[in-house]
């Protein structure tokens, strides 16, 4: 079963931050290590790189037209960050997996659906 996990960073620290200088270097490592440890999951298919949330664009059509507005759609701090596709036994699995990502950990979390076939 295929489940998607999507991963907001909240007010975790992230790279090229202030919070993120503040870390300790071991501090900095462990987020990333935590990281790498997901994706060499052979169970794990990353999804590409995003960009910062700051920089999104949301879009759309009202009365006909249509609105860009800058920005990510739930606000900075409820922005998608990052995303991966699970293939699991069951969703309890899934959580497992989700609880170990770094921003779940550190001011952030991870939402875990089931990815469907309409």
């Amino acid at each position: 079963m295929q489940f998607a996990l999507f991963i907001y960073h909240g007010t975790m620290p992230t790279p090229n931050t202030e919070a993120w200088n503040a870390l300790s270097e071991d501090e900095q490592k462990s987020i990333y290590a935590g990281y790498g440890a997901v994706n060499k999951n052979p169970a794990v298919t990353p999804g590409i790189g995003l960009g910062p949330a700051a920089d999104a664009k949301t879009v759309r059509v009202e009365d006909g037209k249509t609105v860009a507005t800058e920005g990510p759609f739930a606000g900075l701090e409820g922005a998608v960050g990052g995303y991966l596709v699970f293939e699991a036994e069951d969703e309890a699995e899934a959580v497992e997996l989700a609880a170990s990502i770094p921003a779940a950990q550190f001011g952030g979390a991870v939402e875990v659906r089931p990815v469907v076939s309409y």
